[in-house]
């Protein structure tokens, strides 16, 4: 089950940082970048780049079972 979830994860930060780093316009990725504006301003898509990264990580981490 730790695969499951920890590829789930991995995939999902994989997004973030494809996502950020072309500013996409797709609508799942719009609704956290435009919440993050608020706080990040016009660095929003760096921090996605990062936050995704982050995501990427631990996903692996947690699907090889070193974590959790």
């Amino acid at each position: 089950m730790d695969i499951l979830w920890g590829g789930l994860m991995t995939t999902t930060g994989a997004l973030f940082v494809y996502w950020g780093t072309t500013e996409s316009t797709v609508a799942v990725y719009r609704l956290p970048a435009a919440r993050s504006r608020i706080l990040w301003g016009d660095r929003v898509h760096r921090f996605s780049q990062v936050v995704g990264a982050v995501l990427v990580v631990l996903g692996l981490l947690w699907s090889t079972g070193v974590i959790w």
